[in-house]
């Protein structure tokens, strides 16, 4: 019988700017996922912010996240490896369901979402973070990816979804900058990937120094 310890899952932290590819790459990583934006707040919560100087509401904003109920999902899926999940629709705002996540012993998962930056520290301080990375790219491009995805779902009305898209293509760059301080690392997918594969051999990898 082995008398090595289990091995501890822990969690990488996936942020960028909506639309920056977070999930594809994540779906791609072969690890398994746990989606923040299950975690949005529903519509009618009295708590939801609005964008200053108008009606809309900001999903854009940690206020309308439920940052304990997934950092909860974090911290069990590393003890546990199984926690149950809201299953959120976007098109409604609304949480239609629950499923189980079952990672098993899997020594590693990824948690991704706008808001992952947001619990870096707490993730670290509780001994789950593996690595915190920030997917950056063109504006741009971004904001053509995040479009043609939003408007393909439904996920709101078209000027709704031009109103939020060109709000964050201006404010993009600012946002990558925020994930940074926050302790995230940004980078590409290819530099992403390799810090993946280092995170799941147990090595630790020292961020680049940036212009």
């Amino acid at each position: 019988m082995s008398s090595h310890p289990p091995i501890p899952t822990r969690v990488v932290l996936l942020a960028g700017p909506s639309g920056s590819g977070k999930s594809s790459f994540a779906a791609r990583s072969g690890l398994p996922v746990l989606c923040l934006d299950d975690f949005y707040k529903e519509a009618g919560d009295p708590t939801l912010p609005l964008v200053p100087g108008s009606s809309d509401i900001d999903w854009d904003s940690t206020e309308s996240w439920d940052m304990e109920a997934a950092l909860a999902a974090i911290v069990e899926l590393c003890e546990k490896g199984r926690t149950n999940v809201p299953v959120y629709s976007i098109v409604t705002s609304a949480r239609v369901g629950e499923t189980a996540l079952d990672i098993e012993r899997t020594p590693l998962f990824i948690a991704e979402g706008i808001f992952a930056a947001e619990i870096v520290e707490r993730c670290r301080d509780l001994g789950v973070l593996a690595d915190a990375l920030c997917l950056r790219g063109r504006p741009s491009t971004t904001f053509r990816r995040r479009l043609l995805r939003d408007l393909r779902e439904g996920r709101k009305s078209v000027p709704f979804l031009l109103r939020r898209g060109w709000r964050l293509m201006r404010e993009e760059r600012g946002i990558v900058a925020r994930h940074v301080s926050l302790g995230a690392h940004a980078c590409d997918k290819k530099e992403a990937m390799g810090r993946l594969t280092a995170a799941a051999a147990g090595r630790r990898v020292k961020a680049r120094a940036t212009s």
